[in-house]
């Protein structure tokens, strides 16, 4: 039999053992850093590793007429007003741009962002107002896991998208028509696979419309 400090010794080396392990493939949230980001949502950049996901975009493609088009009548939009159709059309057009993926944490049932999570928004803000990427338009997409109602999850993620782009628009003083703020409830599950878990309640961020290339 174990003594009660060998136990907590014991359950604490697991703890770490378990956290060490699970590193590698999903970063916390206190773990991204401003550089990080502008790096990630930069065109022509490869991609992070540790969780960090940005996608593989050698080129970044410049958006066709009709796309530039479309993004220009979601700019400003509700986020609950976009139809599930143009849902999806934002999810093709952000397919092949600079993204990342933010493991920002709520509170529970709620589009409250958590005390832990404020220093990954607030370096979303400092690096969306870098001058590298002030002017860009970007989009702001929030995921659910798969626990609860279809409807309750889109809805859900649809609130903590607004929540995104109210604390960088108050906060950081960005332009609202530069976020365009979608919600995916659980319908794009980051891992299919584990469909409960944390990896999945994420907000991508994607630079859709580079300043440089949206001033042409």
């Amino acid at each position: 039999m174990f003594k009660p400090s060998a136990k907590a010794a014991i359950v604490s080396i697991m703890t770490v053992g378990a956290a060490l392990s699970f590193g590698m493939a999903v970063a916390c949230a206190g773990d991204v850093t401003e550089d990080q980001i502008i790096k990630a949502l930069m065109p022509d950049k490869q991609p992070l590793t540790r969780g960090l996901s940005a996608g593989p975009q050698a080129t970044s493609p410049e958006l066709n007429a009709d796309q530039a088009k479309f993004v220009q009548s979601v700019r400003g939009r509700a986020t609950r007003s976009l139809s599930s159709a143009e849902r999806e059309e934002i999810a093709t057009i952000v397919q092949d741009k600079p993204k990342i993926d933010l493991e920002i944490n709520f509170d529970y049932n709620s589009a409250d962002i958590s005390a832990k999570s404020l220093p990954s928004v607030q370096a979303l803000g400092r690096a969306l107002t870098n001058q590298d990427l002030q002017g860009s338009t970007f989009v702001v997409a929030g995921h659910t896991d798969a626990a609860g109602g279809e409807d309750y999850n889109q809805g859900l993620s649809e609130r903590r998208a607004d929540a995104i782009k109210r604390y960088l628009v108050d906060k950081y003083g960005i332009n609202g028509t530069d976020l365009v703020t979608v919600g995916y409830g659980k319908s794009k599950l980051k891992d299919p696979s584990h469909p409960m878990a944390e990896v999945n309640r994420r907000v991508q961020v994607v630079n859709v419309e580079n300043k440089a290339t949206a001033a042409k």
